[in-house]
């Protein structure tokens, strides 16, 4: 691949509670955390897709267009591991693999097929505090998608009856989460 001089990529751990956004033109959104409160960014940089305010993990970023384009726009896989309200089976494993209909923008959407496995270790994820066990038992799952759209995953783990607690993505392409922590950031070379 080509490199165009002077654009610049990253990786980060956008944190729990961030926007993936820099700026803030909205008031009812004014007191929200952004990411330009985490690093001193080059000018024109963007977020390659989004992770919503809940959702936390790997975001790339970049000042190359072409690259936000290819991520967002090609089939890239992005990998997410994510915590649900109950116990998992093997059969509702197969469900989501099989795509489930959810809603975008209010319209009917067959998700496409995906994979799903169980996740028996997840000391690779960083911990934090989601709810205390007396409200019963969780599971997590790894789900690989090469699409996105809008709150995807919460709304197929929800549509199977498996409410998403924690979101968590790991993986874009050959891109991974690794070892950052929660608002660590790495450039990387592309």
């Amino acid at each position: 691949m080509v490199v165009i001089k002077g654009n610049s990529y990253f990786k980060i751990y956008k944190p729990y509670g961030y926007l993936s956004q820099f700026v803030n033109n909205q008031n009812k959104r004014k007191n929200k955390k952004l990411l330009s409160e985490l690093f001193d960014f080059p000018e024109n940089i963007m977020a390659v897709g989004r992770l919503d305010e809940k959702s936390e993990g790997l975001l790339l970023l970049t000042t190359d267009g072409k690259f936000s384009n290819y991520i967002t726009s090609f089939g890239i896989e992005k990998e997410y591991h994510v915590m649900v309200d109950g116990i998992l089976t093997i059969n509702d494993i197969k469900v989501l693999e099989k795509g489930v209909e959810i809603s975008v923008s209010g319209k009917p959407y067959l998700t496409k097929p995906c994979h799903a496995t169980l996740l028996t270790d997840t000391s690779h994820i960083t911990k934090r505090f989601v709810r205390d066990s007396k409200h019963g038992p969780t599971s997590w799952l790894k789900i690989v998608l090469t699409e996105g759209k809008f709150r995807q995953v919460r709304k197929m783990t929800a549509k199977i009856g498996f409410p998403t607690l924690r979101l968590v993505r790991v993986r874009i392409g050959d891109y991974k989460l690794g070892m950052l922590k929660p608002g660590a950031i790495e450039r990387i070379n592309y």
